[in-house]
């Protein structure tokens, strides 16, 4: 039998050698991993579209108030209080300022402010804790408490005005009206009064009766929610120790609600300095019983003193932020300490 030779294993050399595929490890060297690193993108600042966002508000912030601002100072110490196209408008300093304060309407207007403040700010303040006091305990009904407090809220101030007109009517006697006419026919009559249409210096306390009953459940919505924020467990802690009701709301709950009542005081304080549509409703805006430099103010515009009406002005500006710019560096630093 011929010889079968065994058969070749080995590639003709015609034939080329495949390469085998380098191992894959998942990664790649340091130079390849610094050349596969993509470029930053040269697109716009991240702060961008933020600015582009709030860059409406911000020029309309900027014409209508800050410019605004600065426009009724400059007209504040010029001669324009007249009407008349042939005024040769130029620059006389405080001379607007100096007529206000020597005015006696005018300083007879700021004590009308004060005492409406006072009696503003005492008022919602009392039965704003009150009644947040008496619905904190959830007693049945809150809900309709609640909603009946809230309810003058939704009444503009001139709605509010022309009924409170009624019932705080000075007429007396046969022709009594309002509380004037409840008083007498429950035997009271001595409790009968001329209300704000008096020259008494607390007539303004009359004036602030309905601005009270239409704040006062905003100021008990307030407490109401700091109320509730406050643990359950402090209390009962401290129910015990053995302290009392009285001593849990004097020491453990009302020092912890200080900011609500400096929010709450803020709110209606400056509230009470820009009020008018309220006291022009009750008794209009040339009233000097009851007149306010607000009301002054619309009187200035209608008889075109627009001078001493810009120095009314800036000078209400500034007692309002004479209350407001300490808050509101205050509440910054409070939140600075948080780490808001």
């Amino acid at each position: 039998m011929p010889d079968t030779a065994a058969p070749s294993t080995q590639p003709t050399p015609s034939e080329p050698t495949p390469s085998a595929p380098p191992p894959s490890s998942g990664r790649t060297s340091g130079a390849g991993a610094a050349s596969a690193k993509p470029e930053p993108r040269r697109g716009m600042p991240t702060w961008v579209p933020g600015f582009l966002l709030v860059l409406p508000s911000i020029i309309l912030m900027g014409v209508f108030i800050y410019y605004l601002i600065v426009r009724n100072l400059l007209t504040s110490f010029t001669n324009r209080n007249s009407n008349s196209r042939l005024l040769k408008v130029r620059y006389i300093g405080f001379d607007n300022y100096e007529r206000l304060l020597n005015d006696s309407n005018y300083t007879h207007a700021w004590w009308n402010l004060l005492v409406l403040t006072v009696a503003f700010l005492v008022g919602t303040m009392l039965f704003g804790i009150i009644w947040a006091v008496l619905l904190e305990k959830a007693p049945k009904g809150e809900g309709l408490f609640r909603g009946i407090y809230l309810f003058p809220m939704a009444v503009s101030f001139i709605a509010a005005a022309v009924a409170w007109k009624w019932l705080l009517s000075p007429a007396m006697g046969p022709n009594a009206v309002g509380l004037n006419q409840l008083f007498q026919n429950i035997g009271l009559s001595g409790l009968q009064n001329e209300w704000f249409s008096s020259n008494s210096k607390f007539n303004m306390v009359a004036m602030a009766m309905p601005a009270i009953w239409q704040l006062s459940g905003y100021i008990m919505a307030l407490f109401l929610a700091g109320f509730r924020g406050i643990s359950e467990d402090q209390r009962e802690a401290a129910r015990m120790d053995g302290a009392s009701e009285f001593r849990i709301y004097r020491y453990i709950l009302f020092p912890q609600l200080s900011p609500v009542a400096l929010s709450a005081l803020i709110i209606i304080g400056h509230m009470s300095m820009k009020m008018f549509d309220l006291i022009y409703a009750l008794a209009g805006a040339n009233s000097y019983v009851a007149g306010v430099p607000a009301t002054l103010l619309w009187a200035q515009l209608s008889s075109y003193q627009y001078g001493r009406a810009a120095a009314n002005a800036t000078m209400i500006l500034v007692v309002v932020a004479i209350f407001v710019v300490p808050y509101l560096i205050y509440t910054r630093r409070v939140e600075k300490k948080q780490g808001i």
